[in-house]
């Protein structure tokens, strides 16, 4: 578990697979990750879902977003863990719309990457998000992150931000 001012991060659940299906089917949030809505059923979506939490390769680290008093409101991850250049890329959503522009997703941020930092011994950690998605650029910097260069993937548009281990402050991290 690592604990942030405002979230935990916990090990994913079984039992989460159905808030993660309802933010996968949202077409808002689809946009801003670059995706399009998930059209599957629920139970193939399951079984897909329980084989990925028990395969870890140990190139990803999956968790859940839950506020301090136990509501799941989104995901963030590393991956892409390459140790021998000790670097991970981030990702993170907050599915709970409600729950956007609270600090929520900057304390997960800003939890992970911490996080990351100590149990890898990362040098660097990168993202790449949407030229358009302001609000998740504007957290990425409150982190630390900063825009390096444009890159087009898949016909979208991004921009790559990278934080190095010289520009981690000390945060709260309990595992």
């Amino acid at each position: 578990m690592v604990k942030g001012k405002r979230v935990v991060l916990r090990e994913k659940r079984l039992e989460d697979a159905w808030n993660d299906y309802a933010w996968k089917q949202d077409p808002e949030l689809a946009r801003l990750d670059a995706t399009l809505p998930l059209d599957l059923p629920f139970s193939m979506y399951l079984i897909s879902y329980a084989e990925e939490l028990n395969n870890c390769d140990g190139r990803a680290h999956i968790y859940a977003i839950e506020t301090l008093d136990g509501k799941h409101i989104g995901n963030c991850s590393y991956y892409n863990l390459d140790r021998d250049r000790r670097e991970a890329e981030l990702g993170i959503l907050i599915g709970e719309t409600a729950c956007w522009d609270s600090g929520y997703g900057t304390d997960a941020v800003a939890a992970l990457v911490h996080h990351a930092f100590q149990k890898e011994g990362l040098k660097r950690m990168y993202l790449h998000t949407l030229v358009g998605n302001v609000r998740a650029q504007k957290c990425f910097r409150k982190c630390g992150f900063v825009p390096c260069r444009q890159v087009t993937r898949s016909g979208y548009d991004f921009i790559l931000m990278e934080i190095r281990e010289q520009e981690v402050s000390s945060g709260e991290d309990s595992t």
